[in-house]
């Protein structure tokens, strides 16, 4: 019986189902050498109301090695090993040493530092968003310029490609630039303002409800309120046109929760809880470390000018046609639709 007990406890370790290899950060991450990391005892600096003090410039770069889903190896573990953060570090060197020498480049969009998140994913513990309802999968999606049409108006585009905004969860992940978000307080709300689509949420704290049902928001409608040093901000009233972190759309019912918890000088821990019922079958929560980036600066996003993306989707859509038409009399099948996938691309704007 006890050679039993300690095979199954080895079993377990060996596939990360333990606590322990769970919460084991490498020593060497950015998480690991957090001010309160280090000293659980440290205080965030505050305000002269006496609120935390989360303002300045945030931003996602240093998330941009973390997969958002767990790869299947790592178990429940939510942290690299040493071995694994040296190996993730070598790769993120290399990365910036690329992306420095790169001509046209907007900034080194890399970050500056190393974290040995398993994935952005917390929970559930698998680390990964979980599956759809079958309800969802019946909804029409968007893929807009990632996809490969028909481009025929406008609607067959995303809110993104059209420069309207990226849904209040994809304001905060890490793409390959625009990666900033600006934090103002006041007494009594808070300014969420993010580089990418200038998306910008007032949100009070003064305890008033959300608004009516019957008004949907593209962002939602956000409310906040302080639980210790975390600033905590519930958004419901959302539509049902954007999804959740790409795929399907989600529904009305969606409702998210942020925590937001200053852990350091330069680094604020942000979480993200996702409820939908109507689309997700169980709830979820993702993890990221924002970081202060030494000359971070925030440019406008002057999306519209020059952004050819939606005007030459469709004048290539009408080529095809004609290409098509000509198959057609001849008795031949219609040209191959062909997309290519480039990580990191920005879809020619």
């Amino acid at each position: 019986m006890r050679r039993h007990l300690i095979a199954t406890v080895l079993a377990l370790v060996g596939c990360g189902l333990t606590s322990a290899p769970a919460h084991a950060q490498a020593k060497a991450s950015a998480e690991a050498t957090a001010a309160a990391a280090v000293n659980p005892k440290w205080v965030p600096p505050k305000l002269p109301w006496g609120q935390p003090d989360l303002e300045g410039i945030w931003t996602s770069d240093d998330m941009r090695s973390v997969p958002m889903n767990r790869p299947a190896q790592f178990g429940t573990r939510r942290y690299l090993t040493d071995d694994e953060f040296t190996a993730r570090a070598r790769e993120r060197e290399q990365a910036r040493a690329v992306d420095n020498a790169r001509t046209g480049t907007f900034r080194n969009e890399e970050g500056t530092r190393d974290f040995g998140y398993t994935s952005m994913i917390i929970d559930p513990p698998d680390g990964r968003v979980p599956a759809v309802t079958a309800e969802a999968r019946k909804r029409p999606s968007v893929r807009g310029t990632s996809g490969v049409g028909p481009f025929n108006t406008i609607d067959d585009f995303s809110l993104w490609d059209r420069c309207i905004t990226r849904g209040l969860t994809g304001s905060w992940l890490p793409v390959v630039y625009g990666n900033g978000t600006r934090i103002i307080q006041t007494p009594d709300s808070v300014i969420i303002a993010h580089e990418m689509v200038h998306e910008t949420r007032i949100i009070p704290l003064d305890g008033r409800p959300h608004i009516g049902n019957g008004l949907k928001q593209l962002m939602g409608n956000s409310r906040g309120h302080w639980e210790g040093n975390t600033l905590v901000v519930e958004t419901t009233n959302f539509t049902d046109r954007l999804p959740v972190t790409g795929g399907v759309r989600a529904s009305e019912s969606l409702k998210t929760t942020e925590r937001i918890t200053r852990i350091d000088p330069d680094m604020i821990d942000f979480e993200l809880r996702v409820e939908d019922p109507n689309t997700y079958t169980a709830p979820f929560t993702l993890r990221m470390t924002l970081t202060h980036q030494a000359g971070y600066e925030m440019y406008e996003y002057a999306c519209h000018e020059g952004n050819r993306a939606v005007p030459n989707a469709l004048s290539g859509e009408r080529a095809y046609d004609r290409q098509a038409a000509e198959n057609a009399k001849k008795g031949l099948p219609p040209p191959e639709r062909v997309f290519e996938k480039v990580n990191g691309d920005d879809r020619g704007r």
